[in-house]
């Protein structure tokens, strides 16, 4: 009797279903985690910087309408989540505060409802390292880029809602120093010749302020006060202008000023000059030209809203009585 042919692939054909099983339950996993992590919320999430991010649109939230990749459309119709638009996900966060329809109808009533004020501004805020990044708190930052530049966009608004006119610069240092032939080292020298053309635009400006972040550890750049934390602050002023005393005088009287309010907030005046350093720091441009080190790496933004409340505050009170 003729023995029957077995063929060699029967046993590939049973474990082919394994495989499948197998890929499926990753998958599904996978669609879990997200979905798992786009609920995540931490307890200190201030839910006052996420209204300011989505009432004001500002650059740092991002949405890309076009060139979605196949794979991205499939997620985002399985979970429920776009992952390139920072209000779906904003929005698992913090229920009630972000929905679309809500969202385009808060921005028409804060448009609509905000007084302009016509005068010429005082205030110009610039990053000389705009690139400088913070922590990000949550899953919820995701499309929202916590850089220097973010801390511009707040202090904007807390100085204008102070009566304030104030000007931020638009023009990303990496883009002038490129123009010029510059790296890295010549941030300073790419931000002096956006001043320069500030003021010239607008003679009315009288107070810089350059925003920068240390480089130091969280333990090193965090103040606890009253059960909150608050990223702390130091001023830098380069002795190496020959008029530098203006300077320091000045950030000395802000300095002062924000640990009479929070003590410790401030670790005060770090004076550099010498080799190796840059020594001015542009602030032989005027004597009101400051340059502020607000937090670390490690310090989540909601750290840094919190220490921008008091700047705002005690820049309210020293330029006013500056101006008297």
């Amino acid at each position: 009797m003729k023995k029957k042919f077995i063929a060699k692939n029967k046993k590939t054909k049973k474990i082919k279903p394994k495989i499948i099983f197998f890929f499926i339950m990753i998958f599904s996993s996978f669609i879990l985690t997200i979905k798992v992590l786009s609920k995540f919320n931490l307890p200190n999430q201030n839910s006052d910087l996420v209204k300011f991010l989505i009432e004001n649109n500002n650059p740092f939230i991002v949405n890309t309408e076009s060139n979605y990749s196949y794979f991205h459309k499939i997620m985002t119709r399985l979970i429920n989540l776009d992952l390139t638009k920072p209000l779906s996900i904003l929005n698992t966060n913090f229920k009630g505060l972000t929905e679309e329809i809500n969202f385009k109808e808060e921005v028409k009533k804060v448009s609509n409802e905000k007084v302009v004020n016509q005068k010429e501004p005082t205030i110009y805020l610039y990053n000389s390292h705009d690139t400088e990044e913070y922590k990000p708190s949550s899953f919820a930052e995701y499309s929202v880029m916590p850089t220097v530049k973010l801390l511009d966009y707040v202090l904007k608004e807390e100085l204008e809602n102070n009566g304030f006119n104030v000007l931020i610069e638009e023009q990303t240092i990496s883009s002038i120093r490129s123009s010029l032939g510059l790296n890295y080292a010549g941030s300073y020298q790419a931000s002096r010749v956006l001043m320069e053309q500030a003021k010239e635009k607008y003679p009315s400006l009288e107070y810089f302020i350059d925003l920068h972040r240390d480089s130091l550890s969280h333990d090193r750049t965090t103040l606890t006060y009253n059960n909150k934390n608050y990223a702390m602050v130091m001023f830098l002023v380069g002795l190496e202008n020959p008029n530098y005393q203006g300077n320091l005088d000045f950030s000395t009287k802000i300095s002062d000023a924000i640990n009479s309010k929070i003590n410790g907030l401030s670790k005060g005046i770090y004076q550099k000059e010498g080799e190796g350093v840059n020594g001015v720091y542009n602030q032989d441009f005027s004597n009101r030209t400051i340059l502020i080190e607000v937090g670390g790496p490690e310090n989540t933004i909601d750290e840094v809203y919190e220490t921008l409340l008091i700047i705002s505050e005690v820049l309210t009170e020293v330029i006013n009585s500056d101006q008297n």
